[in-house]
């Protein structure tokens, strides 16, 4: 009689949650949106999911597609810029770090952006900028409501230089123009939102809303201790902290962002 052979556990079923340490069911955190049915913690989430959860089925409209980004100062360190550009552009499916266009939030029509930080962390290079800008001039000329979701660790990208810091400014002028046209402008802050974006666009907003326990600053907790030689506060940089804080209005959860924004258009008369 020949010995059936065990069979092991499929790799991919389990994960292990970074807020709470416990495994758990992959199709059960997907379920939830990627949010830990433990501890709440909200999973990073790519470009993709993110449009599927925040933006009516089909309705997604992708603007400036074609922008792709260059090596204008021909960086290099251990590896030339192009080619990281190269693999990251395969590894991750996107152009660059920010996707943007047009779409329908609960039968409501706005102009949405989205920083995704797996491609160099989200970091703002000069195609990240120019698609958050033509974004921002679409909804001033179209009279739409503005939605951008940050979620970005990598701030200005230091492989462009100038070109890069001079985003923030120029996004920034652009949403100036949105404001004083009679724009609404929600900001959504994710883990991580940090350097150029948080200093720049993602703070911006008319209304700012976060999800639970992001980290959320200029430069990072370790960075700043490192610095200043002095113990942080607990909780320093997370979300729940600048609530406390007044530097955002409101922590949503991911299941009632989508819910949330909608109520806020329809309050502001967008």
């Amino acid at each position: 009689m020949t010995k059936r052979q065990k069979r092991g556990v499929p790799e991919g079923l389990w994960e292990r949650c970074p807020g709470c340490q416990t495994s758990i069911y992959r199709k059960e955190a997907e379920r939830r949106l990627n949010v830990c049915p433990h501890c709440e913690y909200h999973f990073y989430v790519p470009a993709a999911d993110r449009i599927r959860q925040l933006l009516d089925e089909g309705t997604f409209e992708e603007c400036d597609a074609h922008l792709r980004p260059t090596d204008p100062l021909g960086f290099k360190d251990r590896k030339a810029y192009i080619d990281k550009l190269h693999d990251e552009q395969e590894r991750t499916g996107l152009l660059d770090a920010a996707m943007t266009g047009t779409g329908m939030i609960r039968a409501r029509r706005v102009a949405f952006g989205m920083t995704d930080s797996a491609f160099f962390m989200g970091s703002m290079g000069s195609v990240v900028g120019e698609r958050l800008t033509r974004l921002i001039e679409r909804a001033t000329q179209q009279k739409l409501p503005l939605i951008i979701v940050s979620g970005s660790g990598g701030g200005a990208r230091m492989h462009e230089g100038i070109l890069s810091l001079m985003q923030m400014a120029k996004v920034s002028a652009a949403l100036a123009r949105f404001d004083s046209a009679g724009g609404l402008f929600i900001s959504v802050l994710t883990n991580p939102t940090m350097g150029g974006v948080a200093a720049s666009f993602a703070s911006l907003g008319d209304v700012v809303f976060a999800e639970p326990k992001a980290l959320i600053g200029f430069a990072g907790p370790r960075t700043i201790k490192a610095t200043i030689k002095i113990e942080l506060p607990k909780g320093f940089q997370t979300s729940e902290f600048l609530l406390e804080h007044g530097f955002i209005d409101r922590i949503v959860h991911r299941e009632k962002l989508k819910s949330e924004i909608a109520r806020t258009i329809d309050y502001c008369g967008k």
